[in-house]
């Protein structure tokens, strides 16, 4: 009986180090999916500017007339790629959403954790007041750590899927990025390619 409810306690403190270090890379996962919220914000406003630049660059080509008509075809190109970056935003936000839903499984799983954990706590104070029911609580101790187990299990499956969803959001924020990145210079080219021709106006 002694061993017994040595062993249930040691694998209570197992199973509570366990828990923690969960938390801790639930936590962790929960921080990233923030931050890339926070870099997904970013770059939708600057698509939306693109957006913008794109517009006004068509509108001064069109009044150009024919003379505009290779600015109108570059505002078109960039006013796509901000579509296109808008689009995979998007779809990293979808990412996110089901990063936050497996967190949330993973916070219920070790939820089940803690409450296994007092119960083989009870259990092993039960074994100690009640030595004549020696065969029934080991029993009871046995399927409760089993269902420790499980549980343990169904946490690590919980992570498993969180870091998968986490690797794929990276590998789209990695998409996401080299689109802003020629966004960016094409923006730059426009804004130029249009000083130019304001310029050629003007002095027309």
């Amino acid at each position: 009986i002694s061993r017994q409810v040595s062993e249930g306690s040691r694998i209570a403190l197992e199973a509570v180090a366990n828990t923690e270090q969960t938390n801790a890379k639930v936590q962790g996962l929960a921080d990233a999916a923030v931050k890339i919220g926070e870099v997904i914000g970013l770059i939708n406003d600057i698509a939306s500017q693109t957006n913008l630049l794109a517009l006004n660059a068509t509108i001064e080509a069109a009044r150009a007339g024919e003379a505009g008509k290779g600015f109108a075809v570059v505002a078109t190109e960039v006013k796509s790629l901000a579509d296109q970056t808008a689009k995979a935003t998007e779809e990293i936000s979808a990412q996110i959403g089901g990063i936050q839903t497996a967190i949330d499984d993973a916070v219920s799983a070790i939820g089940g954790i803690s409450q296994t954990i007092g119960n083989i706590n009870e259990i092993s104070a039960a074994i100690s007041a009640a030595v004549e029911q020696q065969g029934a609580a080991t029993r009871e101790i046995s399927g409760n750590v089993q269902q420790a187990a499980q549980t343990t299990q169904q946490v690590s499956d919980n992570i498993t899927g969180v870091m998968e969803a986490a690797t794929e959001t990276k590998t789209v924020s990695s998409r996401v990025l080299a689109a802003s990145e020629q966004l960016a210079e094409q923006s730059v080219d426009l804004e130029s390619s249009v000083n130019t021709f304001l310029e050629k106006v003007r002095v027309a």
